[in-house]
């Protein structure tokens, strides 16, 4: 049976959903069995009106399917992104984590492979502190947290071990160099979670 990985990402404007799909990628081309879910939109109108990005990005939606704790008990491995708000992660994506309790209490979490990514709008917005943030949760859990680390040459340039992220400045879309990155991300999850599923590692 293929290793199961699990995408949850919560976008405002459709940059996280790019990282995430490019984190699917690379989770696929290893031959794991992928699923990719979004969360619904919470924010008030008037705030999603406020951004008229955001506003196309919502009307246009949704674009996946919203995570269910159901896709959390079948993942081996799960990656979660949104963008950074306030250096830490977006409540729509915080509410789907933070709805986990019972999978939590039943001991269903502990021994998945999670890993995080982010976005934001300027350099310092707040990248590692939403990585580390929602690594937090993957603690309580039991989860193995996984970073992305420095291991391939691709990721001395892309600049964040903590795990895939981009900067967006002038509402720039991702670029190679972090798309790169998430697919790198994506394989490694794929790759881990596989030595943990099944307790070997593949020669």
């Amino acid at each position: 049976m293929s290793t199961r990985i699990l995408v949850v990402y919560y976008s405002a404007t459709g940059n996280t959903a790019k990282l995430a799909a490019a984190l699917a990628e690379g989770a696929g081309e290893t031959g794991a069995e992928v699923r990719v879910r979004t969360v619904p939109e919470t924010a008030p109108p008037d705030a999603v009106a406020s951004n008229p990005r955001w506003q196309a990005w919502a009307d246009a939606g949704p674009h996946h399917a919203f995570a269910t704790l159901d896709d959390l008990e079948w993942a081996d491995g799960l990656a979660v992104g949104g963008p950074t708000r306030f250096g830490g992660p977006a409540a729509q994506l915080k509410s789907y984590l933070d709805s986990t309790g019972g999978l939590w209490a039943q001991g269903k979490l502990a021994d998945k492979v999670a890993t995080s990514f982010t976005s934001a709008s300027t350099a310092h917005g707040g990248l590692e502190t939403t990585i580390l943030a929602t690594n937090n949760i993957f603690y309580h859990w039991g989860a193995i947290v996984l970073p992305l680390g420095y291991a391939d040459p691709h990721l001395a340039d892309s600049g964040n071990p903590y795990g895939g992220s981009f900067v967006s400045r002038k509402s720039a879309e991702p670029d190679e160099l972090a798309l790169g990155a998430l697919r790198i991300q994506g394989t490694r999850l794929a790759t881990i979670s596989t030595y943990i599923a099944t307790g070997l590692k593949p020669r």
